[in-house]
């Protein structure tokens, strides 16, 4: 039976979408919701302090966003003089063995290109003297680019020529990156921030650790999986980008010790649940006695994509509880929090945030679900 799209939608009005981050940071609003009954308190996010147990293990996204949007322009054809403004964004970088037919590449990225339609494969994109070819386009709009620099070095070029890649929603590039990361973020990766994280303060990170809660940390490199739009009419029919996920042998036996003793996993972000589940996907858990759930994560860790749609009636393995921000309508972020809280649950607790007046999307207010 398929699902449409549409049964996850709300109205939003346009003033209520966030266009920076409160300060301080932890005194964005925070709305509660419990997913077994439907019930919503409201309050702020320092409160989360209150709302966090002994023994539970939150667990972070740390990936940090580079500049990966960059202007250039398509080189001059020999059958027709004329330059091409084009913007390119970056997406992640690909192992050469995983293009067919090209081996000892220095660099290649997927990308999505603007104007696409303006750009062919063999052409050249100049940006200042460095030379990137188009090698390949794909259907779905993601082209890959070779440059002639390793990873490091197109991470180093785009720190002087990039631009922070702001969602299309906001209206003005802050001046300074550093609002556009977590405090905690440190491997840079990503096209986008886990911006459930933007309410953690480093003042609020050491009263939680004080409290007894674990901090862990995954790391989910944000790609076009997370923030492409919901194209087709059900959600059945929509595919998932791979993106690139790396969790610690450390993490794993952090957040393995903690189900079998029967303590809370939370998730910061829809990111880090990604992460989680799906690293829990490659697992073969094994029984414990007693309470606990087992061994959910493979004990050494995981390095490998992750290209899971979590929809309504998936059954989590790992998380107990989620931390996130109000995400767009028809989005696969908002799909991912009905599959955890219910679909009815979600919707009225957002029109109820859109009565409240609650700050939407990436810098936004924060919602609780446990």
């Amino acid at each position: 039976m398929s699902t449409p799209i549409s049964q996850f939608s709300y109205n939003l009005p346009k003033e209520q979408i966030a266009q920076h981050s409160v300060e301080p940071r932890d005194s964005s609003r925070l709305m509660i919701l419990d997913r077994t009954t439907g019930e919503i308190e409201h309050k702020h996010f320092y409160d989360i302090l209150d709302e966090l147990h002994t023994g539970d293990v939150l667990v972070f996204n740390d990936t940090k966003v580079f500049r990966a949007r960059m202007k250039g322009e398509r080189a001059e054809r020999a059958e027709k003089a004329e330059m091409v403004e084009m913007e390119i964004f970056l997406l992640r970088c690909v192992p050469p063995p995983l293009i067919e037919g090209r081996v000892g590449v220095g660099c290649v990225w997927q990308a999505l290109l603007r104007p696409g339609k303006k750009v062919q494969v063999g052409d050249v994109i100049m940006i200042d003297d460095l030379e990137i070819a188009v090698r390949e386009k794909h259907e779905d709009g993601v082209a890959l680019l070779e440059f002639p620099l390793d990873e490091a070095g197109v991470l180093a070029f785009t720190d002087t020529h990039g631009s922070i890649p702001i969602p299309p929603y906001v209206s003005e590039v802050p001046d300074d990156a550093n609002k556009y990361q977590t405090v905690y973020a440190r491997e840079v990766g990503s096209v986008a921030a886990p911006t459930a994280g933007f309410h953690f303060t480093r003042e609020l990170l050491e009263k939680i650790k004080a409290k007894g809660v674990e901090l862990a940390f995954v790391t989910l490199h944000v790609g076009i999986g997370t923030f492409r739009p919901v194209q087709s009419e059900t959600i059945e029919e929509h595919t998932m980008h791979a993106e690139f996920v790396t969790i610690s042998k450390e993490t794993s036996e952090q957040i393995n010790r903690a189900k079998q003793e029967g303590r809370r996993v939370i998730a910061v972000g829809t990111t880090t649940v990604r992460s989680l589940e799906g690293a829990a996907m490659s697992s073969s858990p094994s029984p414990f006695e007693g309470e606990g759930r087992g061994e959910v994560l493979p004990s050494n860790g995981f390095v490998g994509d992750v290209n899971m749609f979590i929809k309504p009636g998936f059954e989590f393995k790992v998380i107990d509880a989620l931390i996130t921000n109000f995400h767009l309508p028809k989005s696969t972020l908002l799909v991912l929090v009905s599959a955890l809280a219910g679909r009815e649950h979600v919707l009225h607790a957002y029109e109820e945030a859109v009565r409240e007046q609650y700050r939407f999307f990436s810098f936004g207010d924060a919602m609780f679900v446990h």
